[in-house]
């Protein structure tokens, strides 16, 4: 696994080191044509749930991907809170969908950094290593892999602040996939498939427990990403859109969160799931389903002011199941209030 796991990195960068970070041409092209389509499944079986979200875009998926090596980043904001983090179920859902259109495993990874402690014993706690036996996907700590800093801003200087972040989830020659969860969050109102990559890719050092015994002199440079208020958080989420952006998003809500997300919430039987091509078009869509408006949520308007997206939910082309009928009103954060700092000029 370890072999299989180094090659792929090597593979990943070989070419594409010197690149701008922006993505290419063709999966650019590839974005702008499935722009506004979303796809909704509704069932009872998790897994399957998520296989059906993707087969209304399953010629565009495999259009997008070509040759590329495909990373699958979960949201492990939490190693220990099933309920927070991304499903085993949800993953092999993605999996067996890239397996039918012909995407072999060797060419896929599990990636992630998790938010509060070992991202490969969160792995371990929420049953991926299943997926790697079963699949031969091989699993990623971020935290141990390459980086790039990236600039982002300070809430209260607006000064820019060096970040050390993922160079995988930043090469745009790979093919990166949103895992994330339907949860509310305690920042900005709620926490998708954009949020899932932005606030992933900041790396931590190996030896970082959040509230527990760190290693001396380990430091976590997700808080930095964060912007240090709810100003900063909306714009750095916008600022680093085009280089983050995820080129596939899978919005899984069989059972999201309400609440004090993102870890502290409650859980809503939603049975329900989004896919799009295109980030924006998932996330508003998850928004509409979750009861939740898009006026209140600062990085979707600033997305959406720069062209990024289309904010009116009727323009966008839904596939599957659709919104009206399966809307859940999700409770918001206690913090919500306070999130609206976002508006004030």
């Amino acid at each position: 696994m370890q072999s299989n796991r180094r090659n792929f990195i090597r593979t990943a960068f070989a070419g594409g080191a010197a690149a701008a970070f922006i993505k290419p041409s063709f999966a650019l092209q590839s974005s702008m044509q499935n722009k506004n389509k979303a796809s909704i499944s509704v069932g009872d079986d998790h897994t399957q749930n998520i296989i059906n979200s993707l087969k209304p875009q399953a010629q565009q998926i495999k259009a997008a991907i070509a040759n590329r090596k495909v990373i699958i980043k979960p949201n492990n904001v939490s190693i220990t809170t099933q309920l927070s983090a991304t499903h085993a179920d949800s993953l092999t859902g993605i999996v067996e969908f890239l397996k039918s259109i012909c995407v072999s495993t060797n060419d896929m990874v599990i990636a992630e950094s998790a938010a509060s402690g070992p991202t490969l014993e969160g792995f371990e706690n929420y049953g991926y290593n299943k997926i790697n036996k079963k699949y031969g996907v091989d699993l990623v700590d971020l935290d141990q892999e390459p980086i790039q800093r990236v600039h982002v801003i300070s809430d209260e200087t607006f000064h820019p602040v060096f970040v050390r972040m993922s160079k995988l989830l930043l090469d745009p020659e790979t093919f990166v996939i949103s895992a994330a969860v339907m949860k509310t969050h305690d920042r900005v109102v709620t926490t998708l498939s954009l949020k899932n990559i932005i606030f992933g890719a900041p790396i931590k050092d190996v030896g970082f427990r959040w509230g527990g015994d760190s290693k001396k002199g380990a430091r976590n440079d997700k808080p930095l990403a964060h912007g240090g208020g709810f100003k900063g958080v909306n714009y750095n989420l916008f600022q680093l859109a085009p280089k983050l952006g995820p080129d596939l998003a899978v919005i899984d809500g069989f059972q999201g969160m309400e609440g004090n997300g993102p870890v502290g919430g409650t859980p809503v039987d939603h049975k329900i799931a989004v896919s799009s091509l295109h980030w924006y078009s998932a996330d508003r869509t998850a928004l509409e389903l979750m009861g939740i408006d898009v006026a209140d949520v600062g990085y979707m308007n600033y997305c959406a002011q720069a062209g990024m997206g289309e904010i009116d939910v009727n323009k966008i082309e839904q596939l599957g199941e659709p919104i009206k009928g399966n809307i859940k009103k999700y409770k918001l954060s206690t913090s919500f209030e306070k999130q609206l700092m976002w508006k004030e000029t």
